[in-house]
């Protein structure tokens, strides 16, 4: 039983390739650099590990976590391997600046579970950021009228996408798990539906929400963390 859940976990992880789009690594480095956060990272669904050189002076230290080794992490970057659906994330409590956790969330299926986990593993003070797809920009509004899935849920992404979440879920989320100063942002990055094409940026970044294909979701934890 445990190899036929490995083997499956292993499949709907490689069904994500490792990589998010460049507009969205870009989103959360500007987002970062924006609030000065900076100080130890922890990136959680790292794949690839990508994200690492775009930090730049940001993080002091990294240290990946997901489900495989993808080809392409670096090997002089620390990596931890865990099924996030099952273990927690195999992090001390209280001992990073930052966590990131990039178009991950919607591959599990508990997203409380694992935001109560993405904020115990950082200091009093520091810094959450999560992005998942956009469920309602018009593209993905288009597609569950007409094929009864958000766009990123279709049966072609399933199961590797198990959870779509809206952008006032992940507030709700992130105020139960005791964040504070929590802020929406969106990518400004949106395919015109049926083209493989991008709407205008100075457009898209007019209607961030109508028009951008993800959503990012950044808050800070509290300058006391009291124990759940």
């Amino acid at each position: 039983m445990r190899a036929t859940e490995d083997h499956a976990l292993h499949s709907r992880a490689l069904q994500s390739l490792g990589e998010s789009g460049a507009a969205i690594y870009a989103a959360a480095v500007d987002t970062l650099r924006q609030r000065s956060a900076a100080g130890s990272v922890v990136d959680v669904g790292c794949g690839t590990g990508r994200l690492r050189a775009l930090l730049g002076d940001l993080a002091t230290s990294y240290v990946g976590v997901d489900a495989v080794r993808f080809d392409g992490f670096a090997a002089d970057a620390p990596l931890l391997v865990a099924d996030l659906n099952r273990e927690p994330i195999p992090v001390a409590d209280r001992s990073v600046d930052i966590v990131v956790s990039l178009e991950t969330i919607e591959h599990l299926e508990n997203p409380r579970a694992f935001c109560r986990e993405l904020v115990r593993i950082v200091k009093p003070c520091g810094w959450v950021l999560v992005s998942t797809p956009n469920q309602r920009s018009l593209g993905s509004l288009g597609a569950l009228l007409f094929t009864e899935h958000f766009s990123a849920f279709r049966d072609s992404c399933y199961p590797a996408h198990q959870t779509a979440l809206l952008d006032t879920d992940l507030r709700r989320i992130a105020t139960e798990s005791g964040l504070r100063d929590i802020s929406i942002t969106f990518t400004g990055v949106g395919r015109i539906p049926l083209t493989s094409s991008t709407y205008p940026r100075p457009v898209s970044r007019a209607f961030p929400r109508a028009l951008s294909d993800h959503v990012l979701l950044v808050a800070r934890t509290a300058q006391e963390i009291l124990d759940r």
